[in-house]
């Protein structure tokens, strides 16, 4: 049978990102590889989180509080690495500073060749993947097994982790038993799940009772009492650290807090968050060095167990010091963030992801432990829809710290065309609307698809959005004319305002539209705002002191019309998005953000309060015969999902008696900008097959079903698919109301 050690991980050709062109091929090469497995696995992990944190009543006082304790923890970093220190080396515990991953490398293989060791046994670290312990371990003649059942697999593949917490877990059943005949010399059927985890358990166990060293992570560490705490699923941290005489654990420095009386907040966080468990199947609280007898089953004759405790800096202090990127050393290694994520649903940490460090968290701490920001560059992955964000159990705002990186490389090596292209849209849309027949006719030109996919990146396969024959405001100047504006339901005057948000106006006039009659209807009195770019598609470039400006030139004008009385309306989600939370971070004014966060609303949320109060009756006006089916199928912005006004068009029609089914996934894929760039256009399209299959599983039941989406670009990828219409919600209620 092979050695383990014939198999040493080495990360594929493509982990390195600062090459020319290699996000893109490693995307391509992750789609034509990583489908169905990767896509079933991660939606399972984030299917079973959902569950496990609806049965947690406390749920968001327990990332509050974990969020203080990392807070407080990352603050005083220094005394804690000092007190720790003191702590174990008073048990007789050494504890070893690494200021770089060569330092801790060399430390490690120093102690393990001191110690005669021939074999060592890891139990899953993450840190020492960063650090690329096993190449070194391997040149000083150190065997090294990988005792974790995915790293097993991912060390005989010679592959890089594709993810936190499962690290294999783009691989299914069928490679996985492939990979293992292909490399040894098996006369066993291989077909399950069981068989395979039979197999390499004999080969592992093996490896535990000869095994000279063990080494381990931690999930955290207890500065006070010197306590680490380790979580995992198959047992393997326990044979590691309890059978071999030596122990060394390699810790990044970030994993310290204060005291052990907070692993319980963290025990509880990390397994719902991470693969929907109430509770990780084995949850070890170590004190070392462990009073234990030694057993020496490898036949050595150690008289004592030895610990060592490595502490990795490798670019953490610097990061503390960062104050656009520090919150990423609050990460606790849960994947609720990658699991959430529709874009590594579809590539996995291959594409998205460095060599260590995937996801869109993986973007910061790649750029922090290897100081180099070309490799950082997958965060352009991100699209910033925001998912993420409230599945984080520490609170960490992902998408936030890729904008900053994205920033970063444009300020390094300038914007690409692009990005000014779809960042400064509003202007293009100025000017096209002078002439929208003429501006439509050209861009179907076969002549314009390939000048503007060459030069501006716009994929050729896209449908591009007709303009709108009239602006809104053109439009909505007219309709006054002929329409006179309400009193207002307090007879007091207009106090709702429609912002003319810049898609809106331009390419959708026909919903801001249908707002103005809705609400015209209702007795509801209602204005149009003048057009203002608010700054998103600056920001979703990575331009973020360009959004700033358009920002902070947008807010003064709001907060004066929140100041006459009047509430903002937004129809586009990704702009409703901004003003109730981007604008915190782009604005730098509490008072200011707060007035307009808290006056700002989609319809369908104003419109729920009002008929909830008694204020407006709807449902007696309601005539659902003017639509084709009493049934509805809704997909909800992802933005709106994580602002919580993700659910108020679905209550909405449900109040009125609609049957509505809702899509279940995080987002559509095509995500504004992203889902028409050459270099995305096939992730977009993969990532909204889900959403495409569930629709069509709904008109398959009920051919006359009326979809609705609340986004624009939702509505876009949609209709790339399906031959039926798609609607805004605000159309499809004007239809049923008298």
């Amino acid at each position: 049978m092979s050695s383990i050690n014939d198999y040493p991980i080495k990360p594929r050709e493509v982990a390195d990102k600062s090459v020319k062109g290699a996000l893109s091929r490693a995307i391509k090469l992750a789609l034509d590889v990583e489908t169905s497995a990767l896509r079933h696995n991660t939606q399972t992990f984030n299917r079973n989180k959902y569950r496990a944190l609806s049965k947690l009543s406390d749920y968001e006082e327990l990332k509050e509080r974990a969020r203080r304790i990392k807070e407080e923890s990352i603050e005083s970093l220094p005394e804690l690495v000092d007190q720790l220190s003191s702590v174990i080396s008073s048990r007789g515990g050494k504890v070893f500073l690494a200021k770089s991953a060569k330092e801790a490398r060399e430390y490690v293989t120093e102690v393990c060749v001191s110690h005669g060791a021939r074999l060592v046994v890891k139990a899953k670290s993450i840190t020492s993947e960063e650090i690329g312990l096993n190449d070194e371990l391997s040149n000083a003649g150190v065997e090294v097994a990988e005792t974790d059942l995915a790293e097993f697999i991912l060390q005989v593949s010679k592959e890089q982790p594709s993810h936190i917490v499962a690290p294999a877990i783009h691989r299914s059943r069928e490679t996985i038993s492939e990979l293992f005949k292909r490399n040894f010399d098996i006369h066993e059927p291989l077909e399950t799940g069981e068989e395979l985890t039979r197999f390499a358990r004999d080969i592992l166990r093996k490896k535990f009772l000869s095994a000279d060293v063990g080494i381990t992570g931690a999930n955290l560490v207890a500065a006070e009492e010197g306590t680490i705490l380790l979580v995992e699923s198959e047992g393997n941290i326990r044979l590691t650290t309890q059978l071999p005489a030596v122990h060394i654990a390699i810790v990044g420095i970030e994993k310290i807090i204060r005291s052990r009386k907070d692993f319980g907040i963290f025990i509880e966080l990390l397994a719902a968050s991470g693969t929907g468990q109430s509770l990780t199947s084995y949850t070890n609280v170590l004190e070392p060095p462990i009073e234990l007898p030694v057993l020496n089953l490898n036949g050595r004759s150690d008289e004592k167990r030895e610990f060592y405790l490595v502490l990795v800096d490798n670019g953490r202090m610097k990061l503390r010091d960062d104050l656009e990127l520090k919150e990423a050393l609050y990460c606790i290694r849960c994947s609720a963030c990658m699991n959430s994520c529709a874009n590594f649903q579809a590539v996995g940490g291959h594409a998205f992801g460095g060599e260590c460090y995937t996801g869109g968290i993986g973007g910061a701490w790649t750029l922090a432990t290897t100081n180099n920001l070309q490799k950082a560059q997958f965060a352009e992955l991100c699209t910033g829809c925001t998912r993420c964000v409230p599945n984080c159990p520490v609170k960490i705002d992902i998408p936030r710290l890729n904008t900053v990186i994205k920033n970063r490389l444009i300020d390094t090596q300038g914007p690409d065309i692009d990005k000014y292209f779809f960042g400064y849209f509003s202007s293009l849309a100025k000017v096209a609307a002078i002439a929208p027949e003429i501006t439509n006719w050209a861009s179907r030109l076969p002549v314009t698809r390939f000048l503007m996919e060459k030069v501006v990146g716009v994929d050729k396969r896209r449908s591009i959005p007709p303009f709108s024959r009239g602006t809104l405001r053109e439009r909505y100047n007219r309709y006054r004319k002929a329409h006179a504006m309400t009193t207002g339901l307090d007879k007091s005057g207009p106090n709702v305002v429609l912002f003319a948000d810049v898609y809106t106006s331009y390419t959708n006039a026909e919903v801001g539209m249908a707002t103005i009659r809705v609400f015209d209807k209702l007795g509801i009195p209602i204005t149009l705002s003048r057009v203002y770019d608010d700054g998103r598609g600056l920001q979703s470039q990575g331009l973020i002191e360009r959004a700033k400006k358009k920002a902070r030139k947008l807010a003064p004008y709001l907060a004066s019309l929140i100041d006459d009385g009047n509430d903002i309306i937004v129809s586009e989600p990704s702009v409703l998005a901004m003003f109730r939370r981007d604008y915190k971070e782009l604005l730098n004014n509490d008072e200011l953000f707060v007035k307009i966060k808290e006056h700002s609303y989609d319809p369908f949320e104003y419109l729920l309060s009002l008929v909830r109060m008694g204020i407006v009756d709807i449902r007696s006006r309601i005539h659902a015969k003017n639509l084709s089916s009493d049934k509805v199928f809704y997909h909800a912005h992802c933005q709106m999902k994580t602002i919580g006004a993700g659910n108020a068009a679905k209550d909405f029609f449900s109040n009125l008696g609609f049957s509505v089914t809702t899509s279940d996934v995080e987002c559509c894929g095509m995500a504004g900008s992203f889902g028409y760039k050459k270099k995305f256009y096939d992730v977009s399209k993969r990532v909204g097959d889900d959403l495409v299959a569930q629709i069509n599983e709904a008109l398959f039941t009920d051919g006359g079903i009326v979809i609705m989406a609340s986004g624009i670009s939702c509505r876009e990828q949609i209709r790339s698919d399906i031959a039926n219409s798609v609607f805004h919600p605000i159309e499809v209620l004007e239809k049923v109301l008298d």
